[in-house]
């Protein structure tokens, strides 16, 4: 199986430590963490995603907003820079030690945060990328 992640997922998945948006969310988030960790490969997505699910019945969903979609933009452009391949949606990466590292070492310097601009969520993945992502819960810093 793969799990299916939208580009900004890319950089969202670097500091995860459990919290979310809803318990249904962040207890589904923990599922997909642990299959990223045992390695399980991530099929990139246009739109919403497999982290995306438990928000998708709300009223306004925010994973459909163009803010977001723009989001998605910005990741691709600067993980497909950093990894020096195109990658668009289909394109199937893993999740190893190597990806993880080269991520978060360019997340923790900023050059791959330009879809973190405007995020709820920057101040918390800015804490944990300065304690060198201890806590998180994809893969091992």
């Amino acid at each position: 199986m793969t799990v299916r992640l939208r580009a900004h997922h890319l950089l969202c998945m670097l500091t995860f430590v459990g919290e979310g948006y809803t318990s249904a969310f962040t207890a589904n988030y923990r599922r997909i963490a642990e299959r990223l960790t045992e390695g399980e490969q991530i099929e990139l997505v246009s739109g919403p995603d497999d982290i995306c699910a438990p928000l998708l019945d709300e009223a306004e969903p925010h994973c459909v907003k163009a803010s977001v979609i723009e989001r998605d933009a910005a990741a691709l452009a600067d993980v497909a820079s950093l990894i020096g391949e195109e990658i668009e949606p289909g394109a199937v990466l893993v999740p190893d030690a190597n990806l993880l590292a080269k991520l978060r070492r360019n997340f923790a310097s900023g050059e791959i945060r330009r879809a973190c601009n405007g995020c709820e969520w920057r101040d918390l993945c800015s804490r944990i990328a300065a304690g060198n992502f201890a806590s998180v819960l994809v893969g091992h810093p």
